[in-house]
């Protein structure tokens, strides 16, 4: 079954398009939460409520890449479960550790800034990564958007970590001085 076919089951309220969504990105929807979370338990519920909220979101939505579209929930699903487990003062340790190295770069989406600031920053960021070179760009993504270590980062990319390192600083260096000329710091 094709994803179009899948998303057209969503759309007419067939309850096969959970379980083909189920049987085809189940794996793929438990690395991105269980990288985020680092709690296999955790990330398990955090794939079942992206279900849920694809089966509520899909009808709406015509998600072009069903497995980014479903991705990007379980990502949001983790963060929200991460937050909260900040909050009680229990911290997974590479998103914490992603979003120190981007501190700088990127200012923090809790405060005052609206929905469509945070959906324009979005936008500014995917088209940056639009113009890395691919291996600057899976870099950034397997780091920032998975939040994989940098060991995992650079093995996959086929790099060594000081590499990996040192392409990333320079990258967010760049994406500092590209947000800077898109106006979102003074």
């Amino acid at each position: 079954m094709t994803d179009s076919e899948i998303v057209m089951l969503y759309r007419n309220r067939d309850e096969e398009a959970l379980r083909e969504t189920m049987r085809r990105y189940q794996p793929y929807l438990m690395k991105t939460a269980l990288q985020i979370l680092g709690d296999e338990q955790d990330a398990e519920e955090c794939v079942n409520d992206t279900y849920y909220a694809a089966w509520n979101s899909i009808p709406e939505h015509d998600p072009v890449n069903l497995p980014a579209y479903l991705a990007k929930i379980a990502r949001e699903k983790a963060i929200d479960r991460l937050r909260y487990r900040q909050r009680q003062k229990r911290i997974g340790a590479e998103y914490a550790v992603s979003f120190e190295e981007l501190g700088d770069v990127i200012a923090d989406t809790d405060g005052a800034e609206s929905e469509a600031d945070a959906a324009r920053l979005s936008e500014a960021i995917s088209r940056f990564l639009k113009d890395l070179p691919p291996d600057a760009r899976h870099l950034f993504l397997g780091r920032y958007f998975y939040f994989d270590s940098l060991k995992d980062t650079a093995s996959y990319c086929g790099m060594s970590e000081s590499k990996a390192k040192s392409m990333l600083h320079r990258t967010r260096r760049k994406l500092k001085k590209y947000l800077k000329k898109e106006g979102f710091y003074e």
